[in-house]
């Protein structure tokens, strides 16, 4: 069982540690110490005396250390310059382009920017609130997912910020990461949305990654290809450590955002086809053409890097990449088991399965590896219409799903 406490274990133990001062001589100090001597402290002035100290401080600014820090990035950047990982341009600089589908991608998802209390959630909360509004299969299947997405997409974001940014050495890649990022918060607001809408017991729902086993194994099938990377010491360069990023970028976006999202969100959004839980299930529609753009994103990103460093993908890194995606096709599979012990809203454990491995199908393709899974077929199509950003709804039903900021609206 996932154990959050066993995780941040070694952190724990940093922290404890006492902090020996060491003194050093007066000729030994440094030209930052005589700088900090030279400056009072907490020494409480005037507006006007504070102005004086902060001219003061400037005037006696080393600015040797960042001058370090920039060495060997001087000058314009060139588009051969840039790299995906272990580049030495300045990432300060935006442009020019080179991987022009990411910086299309940073302006698709900003046009597409949306917040979850957009959403009525009036219909749900009289459903749900009902007797016989749900069954409790359907009521257990709305907790479950509403239990494993609320962790999830903070483990994404998580993975984002503290590994991924700054492993990536593109900016135009970097300023997508960061808007991936953003949605995932507006994700993770949309579940607590939901749960806090509906009078859901939060710790219950928020705790189901640490009590609930097939909830808690995907987390923690996920947090051990993010805890090597996401340590501030952890850098890229060697064969090694780059072939540990490129597993963590085929965990969290093939397997996490391209696996482990397709039983809860089908399940959900089947729901909103019959007239159930339809905000939930506008709320769902939203985050997965999110998901749909993150997923992109990140095979793009992962068949760059091996064009880039060709190496990287022998045939021992060809067979744990489709390892992975398998493991995580059969974690998800467990799941829909959990989830469905019977029959419901169209559906049965056994059509999830086939549909999982027609996703893990396409996974493996996408990442250039062969299919594994024989003839499986799509026994939901109606998910690959949901999919299609260009598909309207009724207006006064709801509204249009492909939505946009009024900045990028045009009136043709």
């Amino acid at each position: 069982m996932l154990n959050w406490d066993d995780y941040n274990e070694s952190e724990n133990i940093q922290k404890t540690q006492p902090v020996i001062k060491e003194e050093k001589p007066v000729e030994a100090q440094t030209s930052q110490e005589v700088i900090e001597e030279s400056i009072p402290e907490h020494i409480p002035a005037s507006a006007g005396e504070r102005a004086k100290q902060a001219k003061q401080a400037i005037e006696v600014l080393d600015t040797k250390e960042g001058e370090e820090e920039l060495e060997g990035l001087a000058g314009r950047v060139q588009v051969d310059d840039k790299a995906m990982i272990n580049c030495r341009a300045d990432l300060n600089q935006l442009v020019p382009f080179k991987y022009d589908w990411a910086w299309q991608k940073y302006l698709d998802g900003s046009a597409n920017h949306w917040m979850p209390q957009e959403v009525n959630m009036t219909a749900d909360i009289a459903l749900w609130k009902s007797n016989e509004g749900l069954t409790e299969d359907e009521r257990t299947i709305v907790m479950r997912n509403l239990g494993f997405f609320s962790t999830a997409d903070s483990l994404v974001a998580n993975n984002l910020v503290l590994a991924i940014y700054r492993l990536i050495t593109n900016p135009e890649c970097r300023q997508y990461i960061l808007r991936q990022s953003f949605e995932e918060a507006i994700h993770t607001h949309a579940y607590q949305y939901c749960i806090e809408s509906l009078g859901m017991d939060e710790g219950e729902i928020f705790n189901m990654y640490r009590e609930i086993p097939s909830v808690a194994k995907k987390a923690s099938w996920g947090l051990k290809y993010t805890k090597e990377i996401s340590d501030p010491g952890f850098t890229t360069g060697t064969d090694e450590t780059d072939k540990l990023l490129l597993k963590n970028l085929i965990a969290f976006y093939c397997v996490l955002e391209g696996i482990f999202f397709y039983c809860g969100f089908t399940q959900i959004l089947s729901m909103g086809r019959r007239n159930k839980m339809t905000g939930t299930a506008e709320q769902f529609q939203y985050i997965l053409r999110d998901e749909s753009m993150h997923l992109n994103f990140g095979i793009d990103m992962i068949n760059q890097i091996k064009i880039e460093n060709p190496h990287l993908w022998d045939d021992q890194m060809r067979h744990e990449a489709a390892q992975m995606i398998l493991e995580g096709t059969e974690l998800e599979i467990q799941y829909a088991r959990d989830t469905m012990p019977r029959g419901i809203l169209g559906m049965n454990a056994g059509m999830m399965e086939e549909y999982l491995q027609f996703i893990a199908n396409r996974r493996l393709v996408q990442i250039g590896l062969e299919e594994e899974f024989e003839g499986a077929t799509n026994p939901f199509p109606w998910m690959s219409e949901i999919m299609d950003l260009r598909k309207e709804k009724n207006f006064f039903e709801t509204r249009v799903i492909e939505y946009q900021t009024g900045g990028a609206l045009t009136w043709d």
